[in-house]
């Protein structure tokens, strides 16, 4: 098999096509998030707290241009970031499962048929040839 088929067939598994759907899902759900806090969540937060920017804050240690510097702000705001994110997954999967769930109880189950003979019929066949020999 050459190098070029067996690239062919990995990349059109199911797999990692569904997993290419993901990433770019996921990579436009993030932008919505991240838009839902910048631009709609993290104002009102900013008017609670007296319009305090997140992302300025810092701490500087030393003087003049060597001086380093904490922005512990930027820290902040990706914190409520990934916070926000984490709370739209959770409800999302928490939807699909309940849709799942639902599903699953409107599907009667199929009897299982039956797998071989019981124990007492396997008994009574060795019988009935014992009793004919």
């Amino acid at each position: 098999m050459s190098f070029i088929s067996e690239f062919k067939e990995f990349a059109m598994k199911g797999n990692v096509m569904d997993m290419a759907v993901g990433v770019i899902i996921g990579g436009a759900f993030g932008k919505i998030v991240s838009s839902l806090v910048n631009d709609v969540l993290m104002p009102v937060i900013g008017m609670i707290t007296g319009n305090i920017d997140f992302t300025s804050l810092s701490f500087k240690f030393g003087e003049g241009e060597d001086a380093a510097v904490l922005a512990y702000g930027n820290f902040i705001q990706n914190t409520v970031d990934f916070i926000i994110v984490a709370f739209c997954i959770f409800l999302m999967l928490k939807g699909i499962n309940k849709l799942n769930r639902k599903k699953n109880e409107e599907a009667p189950a199929e009897p299982a048929a039956p797998a071989g003979p019981t124990q007492e019929e396997l008994l009574a066949e060795i019988r009935d040839l014992l009793k004919n020999k």
